[in-house]
């Protein structure tokens, strides 16, 4: 299964890219949304997590966009950020993320059991 992070911080995108790695998932990275979504054609994710707050494009922008394209009813949009709040995961959801987990607790076999179910559906 590939996976795409999109996630602008550094420590978080490698941290999760290795131990995704570690479990035999192909992890391609990018730094921030406008190269999120040039990765997206190229790689053909099976899921994408996706930060919120980046620069360039943020991720409510990624997901309007691969809603547009009717990307996101293919491939499935974990919503992986620090925000929190209702609103927040409401809007990614009416954009078309299928989910969301917090990046703060480091709960890696929560990550991995949330890209599980999203890519079953």
């Amino acid at each position: 299964m590939k996976i795409l992070i999109i996630e602008d911080d550094k420590f978080f995108r490698d941290f999760y890219a290795f131990k995704l790695k570690e479990k035999n998932f192909e992890v391609e990275v990018a730094e921030n949304g406008e190269v999120g979504l040039q990765k997206v054609s190229q790689v053909q994710p099976d899921v994408i997590l996706l930060d919120l707050i980046m620069p360039k494009k943020d991720g409510f922008a990624v997901l309007e966009a691969l809603s547009q394209q009717g990307l996101t009813q293919k491939i499935p949009v974990l919503i992986f950020s620090t925000l929190g709040q209702e609103r927040e995961i409401e809007k990614a959801r009416s954009l078309g993320a299928r989910g969301y987990v917090s990046k703060t607790f480091f709960d890696f076999d929560k990550l991995l059991q949330r890209i599980l179910e999203v890519s079953k559906n």
